[in-house]
């Protein structure tokens, strides 16, 4: 009965969060909108239904932008749970599509082999340089967060470095790699929209991130470590290897997400920037509560209100940057311990009250039996 409690409690308390973000934003649209009314129906209700007609463009490119926050988030969800708080899921998803995209356009491969080869170098190099700062925590004790943000920035301009001076393709006005081949293309599961099968090998990644952290050995020693680290080291349990595995995992499900974005919604390199996906994936873990079966869920919001923000700007005047600041409420109030403490307090008080009854009840039905 305390777990449903506690699960209702955090339920609401979501709710609440997700109300405060909503409201903010409706405050800010009365006083950035011409039309406030249409702004709001451009947020809400335009992603779906336009012209009184259901909108299946706008909700196929909402399904096509959940993927790679789908695979961010479940990268954030494994490393949250094990109390690391790593950011460099927003590098591995550049490295990932970086590489992914080079053998895309260099290496002629069959047809569907190419873009597994493809997705899976840019999963494994998305684990490899996680590596940096998860053996930076546990051999030096440096914070996993500060060398993970930084790292982000490296890989970065390391990869704008190459992108410039070496791979270009110098006959396009932006700078871009050369389009890749049709072999490394992830197919359409709608032909005519962004929808590509990336968006199945994402929901497929969450059955087996979930799997793996409610099922297997592996996932509990990450979960222990993330609920008591010490209990765990004295239970004998290989915390820094374990705390290595969690953020590798990250790593190759952020450059996964990155591989198949790229090859699956672009023809060529194109990301001039961190392209956001791993931000946005701490969001969603946050939302989902480092649960991996909700972060679809969470991902469905998140690029929901974000195709709702791009309509508002488009229609409404309005600044597509309105998603960042929702997110920014969502993230305080979800992260904030004491964001409605006073009605967590008394549900714990009740539940025990309730407990202390039950087990009264059982004493004395047991003395009146004797």
């Amino acid at each position: 009965m305390e777990n449903k409690h506690y699960n209702m409690f955090e339920i609401f308390r979501g709710f609440i969060a997700i109300a405060i973000a909503i409201f903010v934003a409706f405050i800010l649209i009365l006083i950035c909108a011409d039309d406030p009314g249409k702004a709001l129906e451009c947020l809400l209700i335009k992603p779906i239904i336009s012209n009184g007609a259901l909108n299946t463009k706008s909700i196929f490119t909402i399904l096509a932008r959940m993927t790679p926050i789908i695979f961010t988030g479940l990268a954030v969800c494994v490393m949250f749970s094990a109390n690391q708080f790593n950011l460099g899921g927003e590098g591995a998803v550049m490295l990932g599509g970086f590489v992914a995209a080079l053998l895309g356009i260099y290496i002629p491969m069959a047809s569907g082999v190419h873009i597994l080869v493809a997705v899976l170098a840019g999963t494994i190099m998305g684990g490899l340089i996680m590596i940096i700062p998860a053996v930076i925590k546990v051999k030096l004790k440096a914070s996993e967060m500060v060398c993970s943000l930084m790292m982000n920035y490296v890989i970065m301009y390391i990869i704008l470095h190459f992108l410039n001076n070496v791979f270009a393709d110098r006959s396009k006005g932006a700078t871009q790699t050369y389009p890749f081949l049709n072999t490394a293309i992830i197919p359409k599961i709608i032909p005519t929209s962004e929808l590509s099968w990336g968006f199945a090998i994402a929901i497929l990644a969450t059955v087996i991130v979930a799997y793996f952290m409610y099922r297997t050995r592996w996932g509990y020693s990450i979960r222990m470590i993330g609920i008591n680290e010490s209990f765990s080291k004295y239970s004998g349990m290989k915390v820094g290897s374990i705390i290595v595995l969690s953020q590798v995992i990250g790593g190759m499900l952020s450059g996964m997400g990155g591989a198949i974005e790229i090859l699956g919604r672009e023809n060529a390199f194109k990301w001039l920037d961190l392209p956001g996906y791993g931000w946005t994936g701490i969001t969603v873990a946050i939302l989902a509560k480092n649960n991996p079966i909700m972060i679809p869920f969470a991902a469905l919001f998140i690029s929901y209100l974000n195709r709702g923000c791009e309509l508002m700007s488009i229609y409404a005047g309005v600044p597509a940057e309105m998603i960042d600041i929702i997110q920014a409420v969502i993230f305080l109030f979800f992260a904030a311990e004491h964001f409605l403490s006073g009605t967590r307090q008394k549900i714990v008080v009740k539940d025990a009250k309730e407990e202390l009854h039950k087990k009264e009840l059982a004493t004395s039905g047991e003395g009146g039996n004797a």
